[in-house]
């Protein structure tokens, strides 16, 4: 078995996660790092035992490197697309952190070039491997809740409120970010039922900026936030089924809040994120009787991110794998929350396709 030599690109907090599991995936090591911080590249590299040759402040010779087999990019949004751009052209698999761009205009454009290129791409969607979620899947799958006839889902957490007195930051920076709330915590409620139920057909929104102001790091001095602390929307996922979605960074008391209940005819099935392992299935029994199981959740549902991604640039690809289409698709939701919200109106999705281009975009 070849050995996978990866490039990390960012080495914020989220790149520790990663770099932490990477050690648990048998045959793969990482051998190049970058970020633009050159004191955070000489940590990492003493760290790692990365050759100085290896060390980078620029993620395109990072990507042109012959050495590197696939890179790893936990980076701020705004530099998304054109990383990816890179790896797609340049032939490097990229596991790439969501959300997958800034803007739909960027993820069409991708979607475009990557039909020139057979270059793996994975969206880090990573609740995705929450082994409660995976099963959940297969049970709705198999219809042991019957037909699927709403869902709810929530993702809440509390940094942003007014208590923790949060400075500016690249998160809260339309710029760098595209949207707030609704990208960082909103792509993944929309990926969760993309991948539990089905394909959100139409959608409307609610968007609220909770706290207009923050304090520059900088300078101390107050500026304007212009990204969404709060978003909620309802939405039609195929085969028609409705389902209700809010997320917040104010909500006060939880910490990483990701819970979702999808209610079909026979039962319904209770999962969150902090409670990974088990699964809460609640149905009637022979009597009609209220039956609450709750589940632990077996060994085959339980899969490490990183271990996906090895496998995918070692040529095996899972049907449950985000991909490059599965980033795209997501985009687009969060597009339509965000015309929704805008316009006022209910957004159909099919529509977006149609009237939206990718001009002045790269390719």
């Amino acid at each position: 078995m070849k050995k996978i030599q990866l490039g990390l690109i960012g080495l914020g907090g989220m790149a520790s996660v990663h770099a932490e599991q990477i050690l648990k995936v048998e045959g793969v090591s990482i051998t190049a790092i970058c970020d633009r911080d050159g004191d955070k590249v000489s940590e990492w590299g003493e760290r790692l035992r990365i050759e100085s040759s290896s060390r980078y402040t620029d993620h395109e010779a990072l990507i042109k490197d012959p050495n590197i087999d696939a890179v790893m990019s936990i980076t701020p949004n705004n530099v998304h697309y054109e990383i990816i751009r890179l790896c797609l052209i340049h032939g490097k698999p990229i596991m790439t952190e969501k959300p997958f761009t800034r803007t739909f205009a960027e993820a069409k454009a991708l979607l475009e070039l990557s039909n020139n290129y057979e270059t793996p791409c994975m969206v880090g969607f990573s609740y995705r491997y929450v082994p409660s979620f995976r099963m959940a899947r297969d049970m709705i799958r198999s219809g042991k809740i019957g037909q699927v006839r709403h869902v709810f889902i929530q993702y809440l957490q509390q940094w942003g409120g007014p208590v923790f007195e949060t400075k500016m930051s690249w998160r809260l920076d339309r710029s760098v970010t595209g949207t707030g709330a609704l990208g960082d915590l909103g792509s993944h409620m929309i990926d969760a039922a993309r991948f539990l139920v089905g394909e959100p057909a139409e959608l409307s929104a609610l968007m609220k900026t909770l706290i207009s102001q923050r304090e520059d790091p900088s300078t101390g001095q107050p500026v304007d936030v212009d990204i969404d602390d709060f978003a909620a929307f309802t939405a039609i996922l195929e085969p028609g089924i409705p389902a209700v979605f809010q997320t917040s960074r104010n909500a006060y008391g939880s910490q990483n809040q990701f819970e979702i209940s999808v209610y079909g005819d026979n039962g319904s099935l209770h999962m969150d994120w902090v409670h990974g392992d088990h699964l809460t299935w609640v149905h009637p029994n022979e009597e009609r009787s209220e039956v609450r199981e709750k589940i632990a959740v077996p060994q085959r549902y339980k899969l490490l991110q990183m271990q996906d991604f090895v496998d995918m640039v070692r040529g095996t690809t899972r049907e449950e794998t985000a991909t490059l289409r599965d980033g795209y698709l997501n985009q687009r939701a969060l597009e339509a929350v965000e015309r929704s919200y805008a316009e006022r109106k209910t957004i159909v999705l099919n529509e977006i396709d149609a009237t939206s281009d990718s001009i002045g975009v790269k390719k």
